[in-house]
């Protein structure tokens, strides 16, 4: 029988129960995949994204030995979107002026006099 594969999708997070093999998931019940903003609604620097994969590290450990289902997929992904609004509201990631939509479905954007 072969592995189902499990996914957890916001806006912003993909997640997959698989491992990335010659450019296709492959499923694999032991192994998380990220992919952050698909859509690339923002623009992002090295040290946004980072902060990002490390919050994803700390969530996998911290369900290490859970299985992983849908619901715990949901509370990963639900986690990290917290992430990326706080580095928004921070001024550490931006609004892709260039992206397929401007919807601002974290926020609208602050700038200096708006606070």
């Amino acid at each position: 029988m072969a592995d189902t594969l499990l996914k957890s999708t916001t806006r912003h997070i993909r997640l997959f129960t698989a491992r990335v093999e010659n450019g296709d998931l492959v499923a694999d019940p032991d192994q998380l995949t990220l992919d952050i903003d698909p859509d690339n609604e923002f623009l992002w620097d090295e040290a946004a994204l980072e902060q990002v994969r490390q919050s994803f590290r700390d969530q996998v450990a911290a369900h290490a030995g859970a299985d992983l289902n849908d619901y715990t997929l949901r509370r990963i992904g639900s986690e990290l979107e917290g992430v990326i609004r706080q580095l928004l509201q921070a001024g550490a990631l931006s609004y892709n002026p260039d992206g397929r939509v401007l919807n601002y479905s974290m926020g609208l954007p602050r700038t200096p006099e708006s606070l």
